[in-house]
């Protein structure tokens, strides 16, 4: 049935439209994730959805613990519409749910830091599987709960005065060096067939205007038919 409903909502955009949706997904990954843990700057949390978007990772967990997590919709362009956003909120353990359910999914859990015995990203192994990248917030960085809990760190190296980058500027950093080896290597890191459809009709939705309307339309003529 979704084939037949992404077909029909299909003759409601352009050409272009379904070319550029197909030519997105054919790069499109859950093999990374990002996570951000109370990011309170607006023009971070856009910079980083948006580089997301444009390195072909599907979702992002947000933590909100102390800081609702706000975008600016002159920085992210529209990259909102296109991504999975997962809100962490409103629990005892923010932080923990979203490790806990990142491990269910079959994530290990990697925390980005400056911390000395960390793992260089140049050394960083992708081929251990799926990988939650967590960022944490602007001033003090991951929380002692992640810190806790993660299973593995990484660092960009630095080479001046300062400790760290703008957590916006690392994001795009790690994940445009870790998308590049990933379209390097053999890991089977991209859409199945399955998430592809899932997206195409997530798109389809956003896209047409009146999609429910015109969705119902479809089941009634189907209904109708039979």
């Amino acid at each position: 049935m979704s084939k037949e409903l992404i077909n029909y909502l299909s003759e409601y955009i352009t050409p272009e439209r379904k070319e550029l949706f197909e030519k997105v997904l054919s790069s499109r990954t859950r093999y990374l994730t990002v996570v951000l843990e109370d990011i309170y700057q607006p023009q971070n949390a856009s910079a980083v959805l948006r580089s997301c978007d444009c390195f072909g990772i599907q979702d992002v967990h947000i933590i909100e613990n102390n800081n609702r997590f706000q975008v600016n919709p002159n920085v992210t362009l529209g990259s909102t519409k296109w991504l999975n956003l997962h809100h962490y909120r409103d629990q005892k353990q923010n932080t923990l749910d979203c490790i806990h359910q990142l491990r269910e999914k079959g994530y290990r859990i990697v925390a980005t830091s400056p911390h000395a015995n960390d793992t260089d990203l140049e050394d960083f192994d992708l081929e251990k599987g799926k990988t939650a990248l967590i960022f944490g917030t602007e001033l003090t960085g991951i929380s002692e709960v992640v810190e806790k809990n993660a299973d593995e760190f990484l660092k960009i190296p630095m080479f001046g005065f300062t400790e760290s980058f703008n957590i916006s500027v690392s994001a795009a950093i790690v994940l445009h060096h870790l998308n590049l080896r990933l379209r390097q290597s053999d890991i089977d890191y991209l859409f199945t067939e399955e998430e592809k459809d899932e997206m195409r009709l997530a798109w389809l939705r956003k896209t047409i205007k009146s999609s429910a309307l015109i969705e119902k339309k479809f089941f009634e003529d189907k209904s109708s038919a039979l």
